[in-house]
């Protein structure tokens, strides 16, 4: 008897009913088992190849074998006399530069950790290949035999660096007109390249427009000799230039940086040992008011920040926080410039952290950004440092709920050009952020003598582009 048949009579029309139903679940049963098969099989292929890829994607493009192959052939360019820099010799003759591992690498923008006497460093460069770049044209229509004159140098540098930061040459005039109390950038480079008393010769022209074209170095090489806030150029050779070596954020840390790498002498007071965790906190927020002040006053145009994250900033041993990707950092004109497009709303008006509203009229994104470099910190980083989650116990003193209670406000206020009065009110609140600080750190413990050091200038020679 088949499985399920009728024990009695009458049962040829329901055998037969239960020997179909038999026989369909063998054959479902057949067909379930490979089509699971046929959906394992293909997921690992799936996933192997994801890994597969993924690790070809490394190797090819981050790995420590093309790295170093990429410092080679700018060695071989060095030695050809098609490049230089001060940190040339160092690196392709002297063995001073010690190659420790590729960090990055997308769309040709190369970082490589290293050490360079001693010292770790970053050496970046925008693009892989020094033939990426593209030369001084002037070059192209003068005699190779010949060289240019400092003098030319400065003047075709000034437009480059003025092209590169999205500054034109009336609004630096009008800013010395309106009484700047600091020299426009350009001219600040222009001055540096004076000092030169020789012409220069085409590897150092090559090589300076190849570094000139990366905005991000002309960041970092304009701004370091006013602002300890930026990651200092300590060098260059050809296309690649040598930024100081500084542990960055990261947004899984609940205190963002690692606080246990400042823990030196200069930071303790005699008597207590190592400074608390929220001491150290609080001298960093600090430090990121102070950043956010310098960045919008004491240059002649306010600059935007447009990627605040933890990962794009870090901090020196004494505490002072340092931007240190700055590919996303752009000086008012230039912001400007950026923000005013075609919108049919406000969301069609953000640029990263950086926004404005659309006018419906003119379907034109205002120019003018609406929300502010410190609005932005108190929403990425205050809100997480000094939620009720974090502070615990804490969460309740009248103190930590003031500062809570700030952080939300700066956190919700436009940063967007305002009237005097409103400005007046938005300013109050950094001063209010900064007041509640420096309250919570005299509970903690006497205030360290003159805050926090500015950083030692660092001179660049002639050949230091």
């Amino acid at each position: 008897m088949l499985p399920g048949g009728p024990a009695g009579g009458g049962g040829g029309w329901g055998g037969g009913l239960c020997l179909l139903r038999w026989l369909g679940l063998r054959m479902w049963s057949r067909r379930g088992t490979l089509i699971f098969a046929l959906l394992w099989f293909g997921s690992w292929l799936f996933l192997n190849g994801l890994v597969l890829v993924h690790r070809s994607i490394l190797s090819d493009y981050c790995s420590d074998e093309k790295s170093k192959k990429i410092l080679q052939r700018l060695c071989l360019e060095f030695g050809e006399g098609s490049v230089t820099g001060d940190m040339c010799e160092d690196l392709c003759v002297l063995g001073q530069v010690e190659y420790k591992r590729c960090l990055y690498y997308e769309n040709g923008k190369k970082v490589i950790e290293a050490r360079w006497r001693g010292n770790p460093i970053i050496l970046k460069s925008k693009k892989e290949n020094f033939s990426s770049y593209e030369p001084l044209g002037i070059l192209d229509y003068e005699d190779t035999g010949e060289e240019l004159s400092a003098l030319d140098v400065v003047f075709y540098a000034t437009l480059e660096v003025r092209n590169s930061l999205g500054l034109n040459e009336e609004e630096e005039e009008y800013e010395e007109r309106e009484g700047a109390n600091i020299s426009t950038l350009a001219k600040l480079w222009g001055k540096k390249l004076k000092m030169r008393d020789t012409s220069y010769s085409r590897a150092e022209l090559d090589s300076l427009w190849s570094l000139l074209q990366q905005e991000e170095y002309t960041f970092l090489r304009i701004l370091q000799d006013l602002s300890s806030h930026v990651a200092k150029v300590l060098g260059s050779c050809g296309h690649f230039y040598a930024v100081e070596f500084l542990s960055a954020g990261h947004t899984w840390d609940q205190n963002i940086f690692s606080l246990e790498e400042v823990a030196v002498p200069g930071l303790q007071d005699p008597g207590r040992g190592r400074r608390s965790t929220r001491e150290m906190v609080h001298r960093i927020a600090l430090s990121f008011l102070d950043m956010v002040w310098h960045f919008q006053h004491d240059f002649t145009h306010q600059l935007h920040l447009c990627d605040i994250k933890p990962e794009n900033f870090a901090i020196r041993k004494d505490l002072t926080v340092v931007a240190i990707d700055v590919d996303m950092a752009f000086f008012e004109p230039k912001m400007r410039d950026i923000l005013e497009q075609n919108c049919s709303s406000d969301e069609d008006c953000s640029f990263f952290d950086c926004s404005s509203r659309c006018d419906a009229a003119r379907r034109r994104c205002s120019p003018r950004r609406q929300n502010s470099n410190l609005q932005v910190i108190c929403e990425k980083i205050f809100r997480p440092w000094f939620s009720p989650t974090i502070l615990g116990a804490k969460a309740g003193l009248p103190l930590q709920v003031e500062l809570q209670r700030a952080v939300q406000e700066c956190s919700e206020t436009d940063g967007g050009e305002k009237e005097p009065e409103e400005e007046e009110g938005k300013q109050s609140i950094l001063q209010r952020l900064r007041r509640i600080l420096n309250r919570l750190l005299q509970e903690e413990g006497p205030p360290e003598e003159g805050g926090a050091r500015e950083g030692q200038r660092h001179v660049h020679t002639a050949l230091n582009f």
